[in-house]
């Protein structure tokens, strides 16, 4: 694999992850206004009312606009870069988000919580660093589209599961889930689509992958955004830290075969400092001043 690709590819993995971290605070204020101001304190899903009323907020559209340019910085660096190796970086977002939260309500970030984001740091930056001199990228075959898919239809169905059971008892953790879950397959889907297309691989497995992407991650917006009704956005960006890059790393390694020439000093150090990043991730949602609040 080309270091300079894959070293380009990690910088607008980065960028992308930071103004993803921006835009969900935008949107989690633009949401909490657009709620205030209809008196409305119940949790766990968007009424039509704020679906319809959300493009009115100032806030909340500049949120999404950041997001939908953190997304196109994120397809850019899944093309330069295999996905094992960028979509960790997501973790950058909870870092980033943790501070502009603590500084939007003038919060004191606390030695445990900045002692969990170094953590964080330090073991994702230990997993990009391994993966990215030992993953390679894969041109994505019919049968992995296919794996891809099935797989993606039997979570579909389980999610659906839960939110039907559990998401009243439950809400902020069911929507998290399912974003998270959801966000997973976006990401490993669009990395099979362009991957595709960018060989002239355009038949009808190749459209069905994009139909799949598209309607994945208008389902995964929704999920994301009744999140945001359903507790502090920090820890939402934490939930979805952890599931988002699990869900497509396993894509990564299981379907699409990222790691099959990475030796196993390489699999042991990325399976150690991933770890440390999910616990550092618990740690924070643990420990935030917010979170104890």
């Amino acid at each position: 694999m080309d270091l300079g690709t894959s070293a380009l590819g990690v910088l607008t993995a980065v960028i992308g992850a930071m103004l993803l971290a921006v835009g969900a605070q935008l949107q989690h204020r633009g949401l909490a206004g657009v709620r205030a101001d209809d008196g409305d304190a119940r949790r766990g899903a968007l009424s039509l009312r704020h679906i319809v009323r959300l493009p009115q907020s100032g806030r909340w559209v500049g949120g999404v606009l950041l997001t939908g340019v953190a997304m196109l910085l994120n397809l850019l660096s899944l093309r330069l870069a295999p996905l094992i190796v960028v979509q960790p970086l997501g973790v950058i977002a909870l870092v980033t988000t943790a501070l502009l939260n603590a500084a939007a309500h003038a919060y004191t970030i606390t030695t445990a919580s900045l002692g969990a984001i170094a953590l964080c740091v330090a073991g994702i930056g230990t997993f990009v660093a391994v993966g990215a001199l030992t993953a390679r990228n894969s041109v994505v075959s019919d049968s992995d589209l296919g794996q891809i898919l099935t797989v993606l239809a039997v979570a579909a169905l389980l999610v659906a599961l839960a939110v039907a059971v559990l998401r009243r008892r439950f809400p902020a953790t069911v929507n998290v889930l399912a974003a998270g879950i959801l966000s997973g397959f976006v990401v490993t889907l669009a990395k099979t689509v362009v991957t595709r297309v960018s060989v002239g691989e355009l038949g009808w497995l190749t459209v069905t992958g994009a139909v799949a992407l598209v309607a994945v991650a208008a389902t995964s917006v929704y999920f994301v955004q009744s999140a945001y009704t359903s507790g502090p956005v920090d820890l939402i960006v934490a939930g979805l830290t952890i599931l988002d890059p699990l869900v497509a790393v396993s894509l990564g390694v299981l379907v699409l075969g990222e790691t099959a020439t990475t030796p196993g000093w390489a699999v042991a150090v990325q399976s150690a400092s991933g770890a440390a990043a999910i616990v550092g991730v618990f740690l924070l949602a643990r420990h935030h001043p917010q979170a104890i609040r």
